[in-house]
């Protein structure tokens, strides 16, 4: 067995470093491409030293004859780096679908960066970014696409940044609202069973706060149908039991206790303890604008950021009185 071409799913990482560690005198190659541009138009060869394999495998460049873009909502390129909307334009692209004008109109369109005549381009619904070298990465479906409290947010993305930490090895994100009102982004992952804070900051590194999920679940396996794809229906519901538990231990100090009531007014819990984390008891970006705003009316400065770098009590308690001193 010399060359294997992969195609139709995302490849995760971790199936490319058992590929390689199973077979190492054979080629493996990531291709992507849709049916409406004769299925696969870029190709990315999965070769180097298992250490530096991607956990999130680049789809590469484009072949011979065919034109990739990735377009923000303004059908305008993006900068390298920048997650938008890849087209595809080429010779292969399709002439339409059979006796479906309106759908024709939403997906094939004039390619305006051909000089060409007459050429046209493919709008994928899928969503990319070029990395540094020039190669694409595929991060999902814009339909993965969601709003919480008026921000957009690509479930992809996260779920990109979360396969980069060490021991995690597939993950998944979804915006549940199991109360209703509450929408909340929800992570699983399989892997290595890791700290709510190390995810948390890894994620705050790449991310803005507010796609940065409320709850990570850990796995065993993700659930998967029939035909081998995720899914996402099959992914459980968290509840207390999933959560992180922490005993209970009084606040100490007079930050502490001012911290313990607002906390327990805006999550509307009965009681917080020293080690209780904000996001777990059910916090999300708004609420956290909330408590900043509290914390204002009660005389101290304090900032969303430090939250969500330091979401246990302790921890946030002792970086306001920290900004106290400062100022």
């Amino acid at each position: 067995l010399r060359q294997v071409m992969c195609s139709g799913e995302a490849l995760p990482g971790s199936v490319v470093r058992r590929f390689k560690q199973q077979l190492p005198g054979s080629a493996l190659h990531n291709l992507y491409g849709p049916t409406e541009a004769a299925v696969d138009v870029t190709a990315w060869n999965c070769a180097g030293p298992l250490a530096q394999t991607p956990d999130n495998t680049p789809i590469g460049k484009p072949i011979a004859n065919t034109r990739l873009y990735i377009l923000d909502a303004q059908q305008q390129p993006v900068p390298h780096g920048v997650v938008g909307e890849l087209y595809i334009g080429g010779v292969q692209v399709a002439r339409g679908y059979l006796n479906r004008p309106e759908l024709n109109a939403e997906r094939f369109l004039d390619d305006p960066f051909s000089e060409q005549p007459n050429a046209r381009m493919y709008r994928t619904g899928d969503v990319a970014r070029y990395l540094p070298d020039g190669n694409i990465e595929y991060l999902g479906r814009n339909d993965d696409q969601v709003k919480i409290r008026g921000l957009r947010i690509e479930l992809g993305e996260i779920q990109a940044r979360l396969t980069q930490i060490d021991g995690v090895q597939e993950a998944a994100v979804l915006a549940r609202e199991d109360v209703p009102g509450d929408k909340r982004l929800v992570a699983y992952y399989t892997g290595v069973r890791l700290e709510v804070d190390v995810l948390r900051s890894h994620l705050l590194e790449h991310l803005p706060d507010y796609m940065v999920p409320a709850v990570f679940m850990h796995l065993d396996t993700l659930p998967l149908s029939p035909n081998g794809k995720l899914d996402r229906k099959a992914l459980p519901a968290p509840d207390q039991a999933t959560l992180t538990t922490r005993e209970y231990e009084a606040p100490v100090g007079d930050v502490e206790i001012l911290l313990a009531r607002l906390w327990a007014e805006l999550l509307n819990v009965e009681r917080v303890g020293r080690h209780d984390h904000f996001f777990e008891l059910g916090g999300h970006s708004l609420l956290a604008v909330s408590l900043i705003g509290r914390l204002r009316q009660e005389g101290m400065e304090a900032d969303v950021r430090s939250l969500f770098e330091h979401p246990t009590l302790a921890g946030y308690a002792a970086i306001t009185e920290r900004m106290e001193i400062v100022l």
